[in-house]
């Protein structure tokens, strides 16, 4: 209720003319698709389970029933019922997604093409074929410059070659300038201290950009997002990026990870054997963090777990209700909650 009445209370104050101006509203977040496949058979990668005469049967009627579970979420985030006219998301981190074409159908559901959302992608060399990318609604973000950034994993830590790279993407949230980084970490398949070793590489690869542009630039705001494969307490994000969980011990340059105590209290975005993880985190540097600046500033973060995208039967109840059991199509949303972060800004009159 907390959450309802404070979105309701600013994106009033800016958009009610009855009222006072006094904030604008931005919303930032993640969400893994699950396996947002086409139906196409491409030859460069391993995706023939995801075909009609694949092992899935995955046929069109699936995929686009697919697409209208994914947008019916994607419209819901960062809104509520009685806003009829709030934008939602400002700028969203997508994973596991095959190309570019499946986020040019996503974008133009029903649902969703009043928004305009716009794309930035690039090919990976994962060898499901999987990639990370970048939604934003032009309103709101501009973007001015973007690249993969490659991450070379260490040998014996998975026994494929490549993983997904990490997007970074430079442009301007309502004029200021933000950098962000979009991440799909390598996962825990073969063990996970065997594979830890591969999500510090990705976590090394946002950590040396980030510092590369400080030394150029200042220090900036920046926000690394994504399906992490691991959890907030652990060593690629407390070690390799140095992230701190109590605001007060952020220090100039540093970076904030708002979603400890969620971990520690028992929540998370994904469950396995009973146990939740909170992979699905974003993470924001200092400079988003002082309250009186004039510019954006961080707010609070949320686990976006609906109940219509909680599994309700089965085995998996209680977990977020998922594409897939197993091969067997189950006709949910993704095996993973996404996560937003509510970032305000002050309105000068």
């Amino acid at each position: 209720m907390k959450k309802i009445l404070f979105l309701g209370f600013v994106f009033t104050c800016v958009f009610a003319n009855a009222q006072k101006n006094s904030y604008k509203v931005s919303i930032i977040g993640f969400y893994n698709l699950e396996n947002l496949y086409d139906t196409l058979d491409d030859p460069k990668t391993n995706d023939e389970e995801f075909t009609p005469a694949g092992q899935r049967n995955y046929t069109s009627s699936i995929y686009w029933n697919k697409i209208d579970k994914l947008a019916s979420v994607i419209v819901k985030m960062g809104t509520d019922e009685g806003i009829k006219w709030a934008d939602g998301i400002s700028v969203l981190g997508v994973a596991e997604i095959e190309n570019k074409s499946v986020l040019e159908d996503l974008v133009k559901h029903e649902s969703l093409k009043n928004r305009n959302y716009q794309i930035v992608h690039y090919n990976s060399k994962d060898i499901r074929g999987v990639d990370v990318a970048f939604l934003y609604n032009p309103k709101y973000f501009t973007v001015e410059e973007s690249a993969p950034l490659y991450v070379k994993l260490p040998g014996g830590s998975k026994d494929s070659y490549f993983t997904r790279d990490v997007l970074w993407v430079k442009g301007k949230l309502d004029g200021e300038t933000v950098h962000l980084y979009v991440n799909h970490w390598p996962s825990r398949l073969g063990g996970e201290e065997r594979s830890a070793p591969g999500r510090a590489a990705a976590a090394l690869v946002c950590k040396q950009h980030m510092d590369s542009i400080i030394a150029v630039d200042g220090n900036q705001k920046f926000v690394i997002m994504g399906d992490l494969n691991d959890d907030p307490t652990s060593a690629s994000l407390t070690k390799v990026l140095k992230t701190k969980d109590k605001i007060e011990d952020v220090k100039e340059g540093g970076l904030y990870n708002p979603w400890v105590d969620f971990y520690k209290n028992g929540y998370g975005t994904l469950a396995y054997q009973d146990a939740w993880g909170l992979f699905d985190q974003i993470v924001i540097s200092n400079k988003w963090l002082d309250k009186k600046q004039e510019g954006f500033f961080y707010y609070k973060p949320y686990i976006f777990n609906r109940e219509f995208m909680t599994e309700n039967v089965g085995r998996y109840k209680g977990y977020p209700m998922r594409t897939w059991d197993g091969l067997l199509y189950r006709g949910g949303y993704s095996d993973h909650f996404p996560t937003y972060i509510v970032m305000v800004k002050k309105v000068i009159n």
